[in-house]
């Protein structure tokens, strides 16, 4: 730090210089994020300096928290769940295991989770020190039932499903995970970061919330398809039991206690969902998701003529494509076009995300770079 600041024109003109060094979205094609919407925006702004960690501070923010709780809980067919807004779908998971931890009385509890399981799974065996069991996958990418039922121990106090898994956008399949939990009186917990905002407003319905009996709570990720800023996550719990099981004293603050992982906690990102939420409504949400589905159509259309295929049908708009050399196309993608894709891990394919960003131009312009890119590395 030097000893005297820059003018404010030094200051932007430094800001500018770096944000051009940022990636644009327009050839990103593997992010789960997206630019948050307009509305979204001015309400962050506006509320920037508000700390929900602090809440009787912040009356308003608080409010509008309860309010973002209460819609989603809604959406997700439980208008009493109970939770709050977190910093994405890491802190939720987090806490959602640290509240069936809590509860349990295992000494040397584990959980079992998918092996398309995001990675804060391991953050979680590391912070928590629950081992994880993944389970393996079935021809479809979902979670195979029979590893499931053969890694249950009676050390196990949780299942984990995943509702848009990150690599493949699947869907596991929960109705059955629940049966299993409840045989077994285990807690469900379901890692919906990216599907949250998803599956409710595809054209075929599937059951994954807390329309299912055996789930006990819910992550989704606003800042991801719900339009709100970075960073926002939701956790939602069937009831208050397992908020309460995360209660932390706070004397020397305007609340008497906090159920976060986070002391602090911006009311910024609180304010941007409510916002959107409010602006966009579930006819948004789904007009939204139509246009995503369109383009993920689109691409596949455009892939088979050029004689490459899907290695699944896509659920959502979660593209995993059969190439030759994925991971040399990815880096040939990048290096000759700008494109940004990214490779699955098993099998490594081309995973793509059809996020509203993307226009209907850069998905036909993407597809003729790709195919110029298969013939080039033949």
């Amino acid at each position: 730090m030097k000893h005297k600041g820059l003018e404010e024109s030094n200051i932007i003109k430094l800001l500018k210089q770096k944000k051009k060094s940022d990636i644009g979205f327009n050839k990103v094609l593997s992010t789960m994020c997206t630019k948050p919407h307009p509305i979204a925006i001015k309400a962050h702004l506006m509320f920037i300096e508000s700390n929900i960690g602090d809440s009787g501070l912040f009356p308003g923010t608080s409010s509008m928290e309860n309010t973002v709780i209460t819609s989603l809980s809604q959406l997700l067919n439980n208008k009493n769940a109970y939770g709050y807004i977190t910093t994405g779908g890491t802190e939720s998971n987090i806490q959602a295991l640290r509240s069936i931890k809590n509860i349990s009385d295992s000494t040397n509890p584990n959980i079992i989770v998918p092996e398309s399981a995001h990675f804060s799974f391991d953050k979680i065996s590391n912070l928590l020190d629950i081992e994880i069991k993944k389970a393996s996958l079935d021809n479809s990418f979902k979670v195979d039932l029979k590893s499931v039922k053969k890694l249950i121990d009676h050390n196990t106090i949780a299942l984990v499903g995943i509702a848009g898994t990150t690599e493949f956008g699947q869907i596991d399949p929960i109705e059955s995970l629940s049966e299993i939990a409840i045989k077994n009186k285990l807690f469900l917990h379901i890692d919906a970061a990216f599907g949250g905002f998803v599956i409710p407003f595809l054209d075929k319905k599937y059951i994954f919330d807390f329309l299912v009996p055996g789930v006990t709570s819910i992550s989704l990720d606003p800042h991801k398809m719900g339009f709100s800023t970075i960073p926002s996550g939701v956790i939602l719990f069937r009831n208050k039991m397992f908020l309460d099981n995360l209660e932390t004293s706070t004397p020397y603050l305007t609340s008497k206690s906090q159920y976060s992982l986070t002391g602090t906690r911006t009311g910024a990102t609180v304010a941007a969902t409510f916002a959107v939420l409010k602006y966009l409504g579930q006819e948004g949400y789904s007009k939204y998701v139509e246009y995503c589905m369109y383009l993920t159509n689109k691409l596949i259309s455009g892939a088979h003529k050029i004689q490459i295929y899907p290695l699944i049908d896509p659920v959502m708009n979660v593209v995993v494509l059969q190439v030759n050399k994925p991971e040399e196309v990815r880096n040939y993608l990048r290096e000759k076009y700008g494109w940004y894709v990214s490779i699955t891990r098993n099998p490594k394919c081309l995973r793509i995300i059809l996020m509203p960003h993307i226009t209907e131009n850069d998905v036909e312009h993407f597809l003729i770079d790709l195919e110029k890119t298969v013939e080039y590395l033949k």
